[in-house]
């Protein structure tokens, strides 16, 4: 059965269509089927239209995003509330404990992000633990690992190899994105799955991380946004009278 690719953290210049244009493109050809692009949180829903747009005459599947980067809980909650049906994927930007602690075991978030700056990596086991009771799952982008360069990077794939090891240990699952936002910056999928050899993450879980995990997430949320859902495990399969 052939892979479907995804890269779920494109990030081009929405002020930039041409660029914009040309990034979703190159997605196509270098083997991706799906897209997910961060959308600006005062924009969303007029930004998605265009995009939608591009992403079909590129014979690309486009997924809705949004970057929260809440300073507290309080604040992630009530972002989670305005946009929770608005966005097929919501990620956090973890910048705190106490963020990275609420974003965990929250199931309307998808998706854990860290800064590069090990003092803001909060993904430890009782990140993990939290984590492993909901959906959620640890987002790697790549881009780090390409412009970083000396002691910065070493300590960053130090801090990858923990993490990785960790999310495994309590079966949280891994995305591999880029996190591009030019285009020398994108890599084909077994590219970026095999850059995650470096920090010692083995080839059958990397390709699984730009594979059946993103779009598993992308899957599973397109089915809670339907008009069919009504609870996990509960779906309208017919309407009308007779029923």
């Amino acid at each position: 059965m052939k892979r479907t690719y995804a890269d779920l953290h494109l990030c081009p210049n929405l002020k930039n269509p041409k660029q914009t244009e040309n990034m979703i493109k190159k997605s196509r050809r270098l083997g991706y089927h799906l897209i997910a692009i961060p959308l600006p949180l005062s924009s969303v829903e007029e930004e998605v239209e265009w995009l939608r747009r591009m992403c079909k005459e590129a014979k690309i599947d486009f997924v809705s995003r949004v970057d929260l980067k809440p300073k507290t809980s309080r604040e992630l909650l009530k972002d989670l509330r305005r946009l929770r049906r608005k966005v097929e994927i919501i990620a956090v930007t973890c910048e705190s404990k106490q963020v990275a602690r609420q974003a965990a075991k929250d199931h309307r978030v998808d998706i854990l992000s860290f800064p590069t700056e090990l003092r803001k990596r909060f993904f430890d086991r009782a990140e993990a633990e939290l984590a492993s009771k909901t959906t959620v799952s640890l987002e790697i982008d790549v881009k780090p690992l390409i412009t970083l360069k000396g002691k910065p990077r070493i300590r960053l794939l130090s801090a990858l190899r923990r993490e990785t090891a960790i999310a495994k240990s309590f079966q949280v699952p891994v995305i591999l994105s880029s996190g591009a936002t030019e285009e020398s910056l994108m890599r084909k999928p077994r590219e970026l799955a095999a850059l995650a050899s470096l920090f010692d993450m083995d080839k059958s879980s990397a390709i699984e991380a730009t594979s059946s995990n993103p779009t598993s997430i992308v899957k599973r949320n397109r089915s809670k946004l339907s008009s069919n859902f009504v609870a996990p495990g509960i779906r309208i399969v017919r309407r009308g009278k007779d029923c």
